[in-house]
């Protein structure tokens, strides 16, 4: 049982980082199995991509000092574009960090853009644990 969680929460971390990877399916899963309760799963599967989501903010904390290096990720024009992006709709887009593709690429952003730690987890935390709420509220209202 306590193996699930695991599995869970390892779910939920990878897939806020930039590795292509899903949790929703792993949350279905074990909802649909009735065999956990619904505020545990929640918990894990929203602590993990939190967590997930704070490692590419600390990434992005250090990753432009490597900006002029031939092995950057990024071209300038790209950084510097989303650089902008982040400039004009402020902290609010991280709302949008559970959005998949454009969410975990945003939480590096963040840290690009010096986002103050407190903030950055407030509104992280609310937009990935309502989208696991929604999930679990289709999930369960689709069981009958």
């Amino acid at each position: 049982m306590f193996g699930a969680y695991i599995g869970l929460f390892l779910a939920a971390f990878g897939a806020a980082t930039l590795l292509p990877l899903q949790s929703e399916a792993v949350l279905v899963g074990l909802l649909l199995s009735n065999q956990y309760w619904l505020w545990s799963l929640l918990a894990v599967a929203t602590l993990g991509n939190v967590l997930g989501s704070l490692l590419n903010w600390w990434l992005g904390r250090g990753i432009e000092r490597f900006h002029d290096r031939r092995w950057f990720p990024v071209s300038p024009r790209h950084l510097e574009r989303a650089q902008k992006h982040y400039q004009r709709y402020g902290h609010w887009s991280l709302l949008l960090s559970w959005v998949p593709i454009i969410g975990d690429p945003l939480t590096l952003v963040a840290g690009v853009m010096r986002e103050p730690l407190g903030r950055f987890l407030m509104i992280v935390t609310l937009a990935k644990g309502a989208r696991y709420g929604v999930l679990a509220l289709a999930t369960l209202g689709w069981m009958g």
